[in-house]
């Protein structure tokens, strides 16, 4: 039997993004990360391995948020559930077995 609801396909949310995979956000950060990284090759320099380093770093950063992860779309989004979740209130209701909840007639 055929339900009256829309069916919409699982891969629906790709087609909206860039590459499938990017935000516009997403693009923007690794964007910054790999500009910052440019304009530090041009003022540093590399020749020295913690040279190096300090310039590839705003870059590996970049990429690291916008890497993809199960179940999020991707580390940028998982960081901020994370800290949505540890900053905003809740408030838990226990509605267990063993306790009345005060609507119950007894």
């Amino acid at each position: 039997m055929l339900s009256e609801g829309y069916l919409i396909p699982a891969n629906s949310k790709r087609g909206q993004l860039i590459f499938n995979y990017f935000r516009g956000i997403d693009l923007i950060i690794f964007g910054i990360g790999l500009a910052i990284s440019f304009l530090l090759l041009i003022i540093i320099g590399t020749g020295e391995l913690w040279r190096t380093i300090i310039i590839l770093t705003p870059a590996v950063i970049g990429a690291f948020l916008v890497a993809p992860v199960p179940n999020y779309h991707n580390v940028l989004v998982l960081i901020t559930s994370i800290y949505q979740y540890l900053n905003n209130r809740r408030n838990y209701i226990w509605k267990g077995w063993c306790v009345t909840s005060g609507d119950d007639k007894q």
